[in-house]
């Protein structure tokens, strides 16, 4: 579950606001005491000011607050999730075929949900699922830079000629990918695992750059997508994005 409360459970007064101290202890930054703390020793920011008043109050829907530099999300009505998304699965919430699709797998949701990003039928990894149309457009859009991180098995033997070249940028089809990372995890004669970090989100970018440079892939998976790793998640598992995932998200995209 989100580390965040629900609006509808915040004590708003007539004007929809509540106290700043008091909306840190209940999003768990700290006792309502320690709160207290953190504003007087200056480390809390509402709106990019620095705000010390025990006072002050604050629109938790709207204003940005931050604690040490860190972002706390808006409380609203939007949730965000992440999946790891099983090989098989269409990245679509629908399927005229009816091939087994995210849907399926967020069944149980009351949200009308959609998809940021799409992954191949045949990839597997972190997708990330919002009822935030703004915040699903903007992750996606690669003026935002948001890294992607991809495990990729490939066939034959991955020689540090093939990473630098990776890095060097490579041209496709349709326009140049730029690898931001590229690390050689294991290597042999007949398959080798890389990971590679990109931010584009064309259509089967990753496997058609490795098929380029000779290595197509026989299995991929995304790992991260920004500050959210996949960690020990199985395929088909989800939870809320942490506080700390989504405050950096927003910065990311500037929301």
């Amino acid at each position: 579950m989100s580390d965040l409360p629900e609006r509808d459970d915040l004590p708003l007064d007539d004007e929809g606001l509540i106290r700043l101290q008091k909306l840190l202890a209940l999003a768990g930054i700290a006792s309502r005491r320690g709160s207290e703390i953190l504003m007087l020793n200056g480390s809390v920011e509402v709106n990019g000011e620095v705000v010390t008043r025990l006072g002050t109050k604050v629109d938790p829907g709207k204003d940005v607050v931050r604690v040490d530099g860190k972002r706390l999300p808006p409380i609203s009505g939007k949730v965000y999730l992440v999946l790891n998304k099983p090989r098989g699965v269409v990245s679509t919430m629908s399927d005229p075929e009816g091939r087994r699709n995210l849907s399926d797998l967020v069944a149980d949701r009351p949200e009308r949900l959609f998809h940021v990003g799409r992954l191949d039928t045949d990839t597997e990894g972190l997708i990330i699922l919002t009822n935030d149309g703004d915040f699903a457009h903007r992750l996606a859009h690669p003026s935002y830079e948001v890294d992607k991180t991809y495990v990729a098995e490939v066939k034959g033997e991955i020689f540090p000629n093939v990473r630098k070249r990776l890095l060097a940028g490579v041209t496709l089809e349709d326009g140049p990918v730029t690898v931001t990372k590229a690390r050689i995890m294991e290597t042999r004669k007949d398959k080798s695992i890389i990971e590679l970090v990109i931010h584009e989100g064309r259509n089967r970018i990753v496997r058609r750059l490795l098929d380029h440079v000779g290595h197509p892939v026989t299995r991929l998976t995304r790992t991260r997508i920004g500050p959210v790793r996949l960690g020990t998640m199985k395929p088909g598992d989800m939870r809320d994005l942490s506080r700390e995932e989504l405050g950096e998200l927003l910065d990311n995209t500037e929301l």
